[in-house]
């Protein structure tokens, strides 16, 4: 069901400060920041051949990651993103096997225009994980 590892996202608590050690330390290249204000959070992506990093910072208070920031000061991983190509089938399929779907199961649109799920870590060996359908 799930295809390939979509990206990988760090909890950061200054987006600009962590792309700029990835750009400078590792040689990586980085997105421009993109508010995502459904999701709470500023992004920005360090892309490598193989997949992405999704480096996150709160946006606001309310942020879902301010938490996580909390208890994480410096940061760390905070989720894994498959993609899927039909996330209403994935998300029936998985909710039938026992698995948690956060939220009210309704996709929303991710940073990449495309419909996202997240599903609950303690299902899934403590990890968080993103589905994110892509076409293909």
């Amino acid at each position: 069901m799930i295809g390939r590892i979509n990206h990988i996202a760090i909890a950061v608590p200054d987006v600009d400060a962590a792309a700029t050690q990835w750009r400078d330390g590792l040689g990586a290249t980085c997105s421009a920041p993109q508010d995502l204000p459904e999701h709470g959070v500023r992004i920005v992506f360090v892309s490598q051949p193989n997949s992405k990093v999704e480096l996150m910072e709160p946006l606001g208070e309310n942020s879902p990651i301010a938490g996580f920031l909390e208890r994480n000061p410096d940061g760390g991983m905070h989720h894994i993103c498959y993609e899927v190509a039909d996330i209403k089938a994935a998300a029936d399929h998985l909710v039938r096997s026992g698995a948690r779907v956060l939220g009210d199961g309704t996709p929303k649109t991710g940073a990449h225009g495309n419909p996202v799920l997240f599903l609950h870590p303690k299902d899934f060996c403590g990890t968080l994980i993103e589905l994110e359908e892509v076409a293909g």
